[in-house]
């Protein structure tokens, strides 16, 4: 069975960082495209950032390019997301997600993912 287990989540204040990380258990993703996604409250679900199967090749929202910073680790079948300068703004859910096996290509679409996590919340006070 194949999980994504999101962690790193909190309250934090304004001008400050936090670090997501998600857990792949199940198969592995290093052939794959992975990505975060947010949901604010009452908002769409929305592509955050996106990395290539290899790590190479990186892809971010206007709204955090020079802020977050996405990465993976193969060896440990882990995702992460290095968010720095946060605001209130990033406020949302959070969530992991992976394209299938072979699909190695990043889409900023929720449709082109095929696992998900459960989210993990982040909350920026100003």
């Amino acid at each position: 069975q194949v999980q994504l287990v999101e962690s790193g989540g909190g309250l934090v204040q304004a001008g400050g960082s936090l670090r997501l990380s998600c857990a792949a258990s199940g198969r592995t993703f290093s052939s794959s495209a992975m990505a975060w996604f947010r949901q604010a409250p009452g908002k769409e679900r929305e592509f955050v950032a996106g990395i290539s199967w290899i790590g190479s090749i990186t892809y971010y929202a206007d709204s955090v390019k020079g802020r977050f910073t996405i990465s993976k680790d193969n060896a440990k079948n882990t995702l992460y997301l290095q968010m720095n300068s946060l605001n209130a703004e990033d406020t949302a859910v959070y969530y992991c997600a992976a394209r299938a096996h072979l699909a190695t290509v990043v889409l900023t679409t929720t449709g082109g993912y095929e696992y998900w996590g459960q989210g993990t919340q982040v909350t920026v006070s100003s």
